[in-house]
């Protein structure tokens, strides 16, 4: 028979833990068991590193499945064992960005949204074409023969497995929290609120790339560094689009686009001062309203609302649209934007729209 290539699903966390163990044995939730029984030795694992978005690794399966509970990881048990051995493991500075093979891997090919892809690293052990999986295998060896160093964000690695969080029930309409309170009082026109310094990175780098940018309607006379928007950049005056009344001012209200002649290439909303809701319900209702729109959304938060932004994207309401919203939205944390502009700053103008899926990361919820 043939030989299987499996999606196998770590975080930094579940992946140190791993090897800590001895790399010997990978496990997965008992809701995966019928799957897990499906695999067999001499099939490989794919293993692809969450929240970074590389492949770290291959393994081979040495034994059929069965269940252990001998203690391996931390926070859970993933008590759907497989026996394996590494092929080829990496670094995660050294592992392998996906967006690297996009050309080569049939998840790309047809997307119905920019990030539709993601769906396929929803949920481990899945089954992968072989020749996405040998192309995976070559590119992880040749990292190995000649490792390629790339930062990565500390606090990616640290995440701790995300339990299926769907699973939290009912949900309903968040209330406003202290940490929603804007931070800016208004009138006071001598404090330049966090939301306000985030856009003016977003339009920044936008302009920097050769795009012309937008700023949402009610937005254009905020201020920063003593300047407003206008006056700092040259601000798209209206926005080339064929679309029905409501759709074109659901987009108008969007925080910052990026635009290109008569496309968008990029729509982000950022949530610094009202409820993550909010922006969230401007992008579902732009996705309901045109479910063939293929602009990428970015919802850019602060880092402790991280989590929060995770179990948003993944409510009911939102998980039923076409395709998912969690398929759709990628998260940026201000840290990371501040950060990773500061380390580009001589190079802005060389920069691809690319750039984007380093500085964020998928919104849907992983199996490990």
């Amino acid at each position: 028979m043939a030989r299987q290539y499996w999606l196998d699903l770590f975080t930094g966390t579940t992946w140190s833990e791993f090897l800590k163990a001895g790399a010997k044995i990978s496990g997965f939730r008992d809701s995966r068991w019928k799957t897990v029984q499906r695999i067999r030795p001499g099939d490989y694992f794919l293993c692809y590193l969450t929240g970074v978005s590389r492949f770290i690794g291959v393994l081979e399966v040495t034994s059929e499945a069965f269940k252990g509970q001998s203690p391996i990881w931390k926070d859970e048990e993933f008590p759907c064992r497989l026996g394996v051995r590494g092929i080829v493991t990496l670094t995660p500075e050294t592992a392998v960005p996906i967006q690297e093979l996009r050309d080569r891997l049939s998840i790309f090919e047809d997307l119905k949204s920019p990030h539709a892809w993601t769906g396929r690293l929803r949920g481990s052990p899945s089954k992968w074409k072989p020749a996405d999986g040998e192309v995976i295998l070559r590119a992880v060896t040749d990292a190995k023969e000649n490792p390629v160093h790339r930062p990565v964000d500390p606090k990616k690695l640290a995440r701790r497995p995300r339990a299926l969080r769907a699973k939290i029930g009912a949900v309903t309409v968040p209330e406003e929290d202290p940490q929603d309170e804007p931070q800016v009082e208004a009138g006071d026109l001598q404090v330049t609120s966090t939301h306000t310094e985030i856009q003016y990175q977003l339009l920044r780098l936008g302009s920097s790339m050769g795009f012309s940018v937008w700023v949402a309607r009610n937005d254009r006379s905020r201020e920063y560094n003593g300047r407003i928007f206008s006056e700092q950049f040259d601000l798209v005056e209206d926005l080339p689009l064929n679309f029905d009344e409501a759709t074109t001012r659901t987009i108008e209200y969007i925080d910052v686009l990026w635009t290109k002649g008569s496309a968008i290439v990029a729509a982000f909303e950022v949530e610094s001062t009202t409820s993550i809701y909010s922006g969230l319900l401007r992008m579902s209702d732009l996705l309901a309203m045109q479910p063939n729109l293929n602009i990428p959304l970015y919802l850019v938060a602060p880092d402790d609302r991280r989590e929060k932004v995770f179990l948003e994207v993944n409510r009911p309401t939102f998980s039923r649209l076409s395709p998912p919203l969690a398929e759709v939205v990628r998260f940026i944390s201000f840290t990371t934007l501040s950060q990773r502009m500061n380390e580009v700053e001589a190079i802005l103008r060389f920069l691809k729209p690319e750039f984007l899926e380093e500085l964020s990361e998928e919104c849907s919820i992983d199996e490990l």
